[in-house]
């Protein structure tokens, strides 16, 4: 049986200005993960980026985690973010850092965002170049192809290392979410097909059954 490729995985950012960022970051919040962002410690960003974005963050980290096949050395998953380029899921960011978060723009033509990202994909590049050694790595966007927001940088990157799951044109975030799950739950990776030649829009697929 050959080997499985090392593979490390994108996962795209939460909305930072949305109605959840708006009550966690609410100085009237008692809840646990508002307080702890208050402190100088700050709560991890996946921790943070799951209770914005819900379950389709959570789906997210949880693939990423059960699923990283990285080379020695390396993370099995990075998050981008609006602000930092791509950050462990384990950095904490405070109530100060989300903020900041909020007020730029995920737009390839927005310098904060672009530069940042770009800086931390050919070092992730040239990392991977390094460490992988005979064997191929993947590097699998989990986020939207629909738009260049993410696409626009890191397809100058990695070209045609750059993939995606194949089953999520036509699927909405929740849908996508749902696909991860199940796909953890049955132990059976999703199909990743290049990002450049790919269809970027199509018809919805069938609702999901019932997860167990």
């Amino acid at each position: 049986m050959p080997e499985r490729p090392h593979r490390i995985f994108l996962l795209s950012p939460a909305q930072c200005g949305g109605l959840r960022a708006q009550l966690l970051v609410n100085p009237a919040s008692n809840f646990e993960l508002a307080r702890r962002l208050r402190t100088a410690e700050g709560a991890p960003l996946g921790e943070v980026f799951s209770f914005l974005s819900g379950l389709y963050f959570r789906a997210k980290l949880h693939y990423a985690t059960v699923f990283g096949n990285p080379p020695v050395g390396l993370p099995p998953l990075l998050v981008i973010t609006p602000a930092e380029g791509l950050q462990s899921a384990l950095e904490p960011i405070t109530l100060k850092k989300l903020l900041r978060y909020a007020s730029v723009p995920i737009d390839s033509g927005e310098e904060r965002y672009r530069r940042p990202f770009t800086r931390d994909a050919r070092r992730l590049a040239a990392d991977v170049a390094a460490g992988a050694g005979e064997r191929r790595c993947e590097v699998v966007l989990l986020g939207s192809i629909a738009t260049g927001k993410y696409t626009d940088v890191l397809m100058r990157v990695f070209g045609l290392s750059l993939r995606f799951p194949a089953a999520f044109v036509g699927r909405g975030d929740m849908s996508r979410g749902g696909l991860m799950l199940r796909s953890v739950d049955a132990a059976a990776e999703l199909e990743y097909i290049p990002v450049e030649g790919a269809v970027r829009h199509g018809p919805r697929p069938a609702r999901l059954g019932r997860r167990r």
